[in-house]
């Protein structure tokens, strides 16, 4: 049970349906259910590492955000935003957590790193949140305006790659705030996100129109997507953890400090000599998981 089974969840938005891919690790009738999403320009292969240490006490379903790796594209790329993303997950996890008489069950714990974290905290907050306990990796309710900058940049790329090493080498150089990885780890960090084209090239494996919804974020907007965000941390009320990476350019550490004070009062672990963030691929990060998750 310690490989992953592939498969897909048909999603619904404004402009049609879509299929969202994931992953699942352990055993497919265990009710313990523990969903893993990942970054912004990330995919479920982030999380194998994790996945393959927990599926001994939980079913590990990681999916691949609408627009990332095998998911479908969203015909209007204006909506690649959180409300549509927390839509697609009230769909997947309605899927995996459905008994054999078509009832969800005990729910599903979360873990959520940046953009995953955002998604997930949006979901604990609601009611009826099928989300019993929560992890957010290195991401909180004030989104640094030049981190996001640098993240909307990154993204709007539209590179290409001759080789499969030349774009491993770009990915390890724009991934240095992950921290201190092997050259085996940063390797996979690489083929879980790029594709070969048919041209023989190599590129990310996203769509690059993701980057739209961040060319229209004004300061006034941003504004109210923190009062927002704040609105939804503060009604969370299940266990939380909050990962921050002692380095990190997304959370700052006031945030974070900020964030122990209200709505569920998480424990804060600080990771050090990680910006944003980290991966949760070695063993030291995966024991910080486990804990927390076996209560």
């Amino acid at each position: 049970m310690n490989e992953a089974r592939r498969k897909s969840v048909l999603c619904s938005s404004p402009a049609g349906l879509h299929r969202m891919a994931y992953k699942e690790w352990g055993d497919p009738a265990n009710p313990r259910v523990l969903v893993c999403v990942h970054g912004v320009t990330r995919v479920a292969d982030d999380f194998d590492a994790l996945a393959r240490a927990l599926c001994d006490r939980y079913r590990v379903v990681c999916p691949d955000v609408a627009g990332r790796g095998r998911s479908g594209r969203l015909r209007d790329p204006e909506l690649y935003t959180v409300p549509q993303y927390v839509a697609d997950m009230v769909t997947l996890v309605a899927r995996v957590t459905a008994g054999a008489d078509g009832n969800a069950d005990e729910g599903v714990h979360w873990f959520g790193t940046s953009m995953g974290g955002l998604i997930g905290m949006i979901l604990a907050s609601l009611d009826g949140t099928p989300v019993r306990r929560l992890v957010l990796n290195d991401i909180g309710p004030v989104l640094d305006p030049v981190a996001m900058a640098r993240i909307g940049d990154y993204i709007g790329q539209d590179l290409r790659f001759p080789s499969f090493e030349a774009g491993a080498a770009f990915v390890r150089e724009v991934s240095a705030s992950f921290g201190p990885h092997s050259d085996a780890e940063w390797r996979k960090l690489a083929a879980d996100v790029l594709v070969q084209e048919p041209d023989g090239q190599w590129a990310r494996h996203y769509d690059i129109r993701l980057a739209r919804p961040f060319a229209a974020i004004t300061p006034e907007r941003a504004r109210s997507d923190e009062a927002m965000l704040w609105a939804a941390f503060d009604a969370i009320r299940c266990p939380t953890l909050l990962v921050r990476g002692e380095r990190s350019d997304l959370l700052s550490r006031a945030t974070a400090e900020e964030m122990t004070r209200r709505g569920p009062r998480p424990r804060l672990v600080e990771i050090a000599g990680v910006g944003h963030a980290p991966t949760f691929v070695q063993p030291d990060q995966i024991a910080i998981a486990r804990a927390f998750l076996a209560g």
